[in-house]
């Protein structure tokens, strides 16, 4: 019985060693030769697997590189759901940014350490995953639209019309802020401007959406 107890974990951890390989390699030959430049099999022969294995973990080329953001995806409606009672979903999401502001978390583009500015040029120099990350923005409007509607009440249309807006200003304020790192300010120079930014941002958002309901 403790065998067949231990052996599921062994195997989830062994898929995950392989997930993590794959992804490391195909992201250093990325950075170094260029995203459009390395082929899936260049990728598989550095990882020492078969295409057919890393096809498995990654079902696109893309997905070497976007799969890093894959818990971002959801971020905005889990912010949503697990907000305190009596808290309306704008104002969360708005701590919740000026918290990743001020903890450098990529996702808000404030991050200059080297290996993140790296990945960040690569994904805004590829055409193929700046186009992959228009899935990414989708799921995350989808996945926040449905924490409002599950938790605000608010009508389906109200949500996803809101859940647009609120992922788009997310998104543009963090795009700034990597461009403004990738040309070579620095994140603690930047801070403020972009602290203001958000504030400015999520203000616009406030006068827009007021029906928004608090908590339950």
């Amino acid at each position: 019985m403790y065998s067949v107890d231990v052996k599921p974990g062994l195997r989830e951890r062994k898929k995950q060693r392989t997930r993590a390989a794959i992804s490391d390699a195909a992201i250093e030959l990325f950075l170094e030769h260029g995203f459009n430049q390395v082929s899936v099999a260049q990728v598989a022969e550095a990882a020492e697997v078969s295409k057919r294995t890393l096809f498995a973990y990654f079902p696109t080329k893309e997905d070497l590189v976007v799969h890093r953001l894959a818990d971002h995806e959801t971020e905005s409606g889990r912010v949503v759901r697990d907000r305190p009672p009596g808290t309306d979903p704008l104002a969360a999401l708005r701590e919740h940014f000026v918290e990743g502001l001020r903890e450098r978390d990529p996702i808000t583009g404030l991050n200059d350490r080297p290996d993140v500015l790296r990945l960040t040029r690569m994904i805004m120099d590829a055409p193929a995953l700046r186009s992959r990350m228009e899935k990414f923005i989708t799921s995350a409007e989808g996945a926040l639209a449905m924490a409002l509607r599950e938790t605000a009440d608010a009508p389906e249309l109200m949500a996803r019309l809101a859940s647009v807006q609120i992922v788009a200003v997310q998104w543009v304020l963090a795009q700034d802020n990597a461009t403004r790192l990738a040309h070579g300010e620095s994140a603690d120079v930047r801070y403020e401007a972009a602290l203001a930014d958000a504030e400015s941002a999520f203000a616009l958002l406030e006068n827009g959406l007021r029906q928004l309901p608090p908590q339950r």
